[in-house]
């Protein structure tokens, strides 16, 4: 089940033109975890979306899905 933050992350991605593979080697984290946090069946900690967000450009607010501007 995907959640905003799960679609959020997909359409950043795609928007910057990354694969999934592509991401997971920029922040240093295991694929199979970035597969999971885009398909909604895991969460990352606070260190990890701390990274998505820099890395993406957006605030935390707007990948938890509490804002709808990045």
């Amino acid at each position: 089940m995907m959640t905003i933050f799960s679609e959020r992350l997909v359409i950043l991605r795609k928007q910057v033109g990354k694969t999934q593979n592509d991401v997971s080697k920029e922040l240093k984290i295991a694929l199979r975890a970035y597969q999971n946090y885009e398909y909604g069946t895991a969460e990352p900690r606070l260190s990890t979306l701390v990274k998505l967000a820099d890395f993406y450009g957006v605030s935390l607010d707007y990948l938890a899905g509490r804002r709808d501007t990045p």
